[in-house]
């Protein structure tokens, strides 16, 4: 594989060994620009980078070439917005480290704070985590920023949005002074750049193109299915479609090899790509998959990075990604050339929050179906085989076979002698037996979350005007909005998974005029005292 834009960055051997291994070949944006500069200038960064543009690895490289285990004092502090973000953003880094004995550790609310002091005083190189644990820690004394190298404010204006913008203030007057800054925001509003001038040296604006999904190219379903009926599932996907063309993801080399065995066994034309096949295995099975002599190709996220197959018809999630990021980059490759696609994704029960997350980061909208009956599919594949026989009529291709037509027809009756032919030719893809039946599933949306709202005391905002106006916009019965709390600039409620995915749909749809911006809430902590504090200055 081929990495020498990398090489051209000025990584290091033992670097590129493991982007080999991720499957990486061409530096995205972001890293092409930033990464050079991060080994070579001793500057500050602004990065304008959506999610799903590689600035993880654009800022987590260089930090991980460049740091020593001279202390055991954290020398590097990555705030993140969620605890979901924070153990993807730590996850990854450990996936660059390679032998490099650098620990990294997430912290956010919600998980051990005792766990967490024990792992931070016994050495953590890399710090990931929430505005509010960090600056728990802070006050408990339980992290040390004094010989902190790098601070990273990722996902700022989503921190901003959240209302954590005085603990990050605190956070930065409590770290290192000649630390080096990174700050990344989709967006740069007057507040994110209001802490560039405040707490960063001389810094680079770096900004990227915006990835955008192909949304009106792309219809995004998901089907909710046990983990032993995924197989089936996907049997009646691929045989509800004429001309099946599509790429699907599994998370491990395992779970491809598995699949693509399966799917052969039951018929269909399939090939399995990943990290453990050679350059020579992997460029004939792509060969074969953009010839289309075979139309399913499974996969997983590293072996699929850099293949640019067009005219896809399906991307279908079998296993459900880990991050955000990683179902932009794989539903980017249906809808192209300007033809429809279908992005498919199976979940099973206890999925569902994740797919949520998965939707409100990735800024789109994945609608739930049924899955097809498998009457429907026999019914479909009947009239298929019609259509194709009219076909044939009409470009009168079968005249070679009418003497034996009429030999079949001289001793019978000619419907009886149609039947026996399509039971000849037909009767395995007519046979309903072949098809297992599919379980119901029950998916917990009873659960409740936590939502902010961008408006309150200063905005006129009382509980009862907040209640309806999420029912004016929803119809959400006020009954069903619990525990809201007005704060000075910004306001809080509860309510059920299900109502969350509603109001958040409704809100931040981008039709029309919306009077307030509505996100989940971070999990560790409200913050209240801030506001206090900021109503009597």
């Amino acid at each position: 594989m081929n990495l020498e834009k990398f090489k051209e960055l000025g990584l290091s051997e033992s670097i590129l060994k493991e982007l080999q291994k991720k499957g990486f070949e061409e530096p995205t944006e972001i890293q092409s620009k930033i990464i050079p500069i991060l080994l070579s200038d001793n500057v500050d960064i602004i990065g304008q980078a959506q999610t799903g543009t590689g600035k993880t690895a654009a800022f987590g490289i260089p930090i991980i070439e460049q740091l020593d285990k001279s202390t055991k004092n954290t020398q590097a502090l990555i705030l993140v917005p969620t605890r979901e973000l924070a153990i993807q953003v730590s996850e990854e880094l450990n996936s660059f480290k390679g032998k490099k004995k650098l620990q990294i550790l997430p912290v956010y609310g919600g998980q051990s704070i005792t766990d967490q002091i024990r792992r931070l005083q016994n050495g953590v190189d890399i710090v990931v985590g929430t505005p509010g644990r960090i600056l728990d820690h802070m006050r408990r004394k339980s992290i040390s920023l004094g010989e902190t190298k790098y601070v990273v404010l990722d996902e700022a204006d989503e921190m901003l949005n959240m209302g954590f913008i005085d603990e990050v203030e605190t956070i930065l007057k409590g770290t290192n002074p000649q630390r080096r800054t990174m700050l990344f925001s989709a967006t740069m509003p007057s507040s994110i750049m209001g802490i560039a001038k405040k707490h960063m040296k001389d810094y680079k604006l770096i900004a990227t193109k915006s990835i955008q999904l192909t949304a009106e190219l792309t219809d995004q379903i998901y089907f909710e299915v046990n983990d032993a009926d995924r197989f089936e599932a996907l049997s009646r996907i691929i045989d509800m479609e004429a001309d099946f063309y599509g790429l699907i993801f599994c998370r491990t080399k395992v779970a491809v090899d598995e699949l693509a065995n399966r799917l052969i066994d039951r018929g269909y034309d399939a090939e399995g790509i990943h990290g453990d096949l050679s350059q020579y295995q992997r460029e004939r099975t792509l060969e074969k998959f953009k010839k289309k002599r075979s139309n399913i190709l499974v996969a997983t996220d590293v072996a699929a990075r850099g293949i640019d197959v067009m005219n896809l018809s399906h991307v279908i999630n079998y296993s459900l990604p880990q991050e955000p990021e990683a179902y932009v980059h794989r539903i980017g490759r249906t809808g192209r050339a300007g033809k429809k696609g279908i992005a498919i994704t199976f979940i099973s029960p206890s999925e569902y929050r994740k797919l949520m997350f998965i939707q409100k980061i990735a800024k789109t909208t994945i609608r739930k179906e049924k899955l097809p009956r498998v009457a429907d599919i026999v019914n479909i594949k009947k009239l298929r085989i019609q259509s194709e026989i009219e076909r044939i009529l009409d470009e009168k291709t079968h005249t070679g076979y009418l003497k034996a037509a009429k030999d079949m027809l001289k001793d019978g009756n000619p419907e009886e002698i149609l039947a026996a032919i399509i039971k000849y030719s037909f009767d395995r893809e007519f046979d309903e037996t072949r098809y297992r039946e599919i379980g119901d599933v029950s998916v917990d949306r009873k659960g409740t979350t936590r939502l902010f709202v961008s408006l309150g005391k200063k905005d006129g905002m009382m509980p009862r005007k907040l209640v309806k106006m999420i029912n004016n916009e929803t119809n959400i019965p006020a009954g069903r909005i619990n525990d809201v709390k007005i704060l000075e600039s910004f306001s809080f409620l509860t309510v059920s998974f299900e109502d969350a995915e509603l109001i958040l749909k409704s809100f931040n749809s981008g039709k029309g005029k919306k009077q307030a911006v509505v996100q989940k809430a971070n999990d560790s902590k409200e913050p209240e005292k801030d506001n206090k504090r900021r109503r009597r200055k």
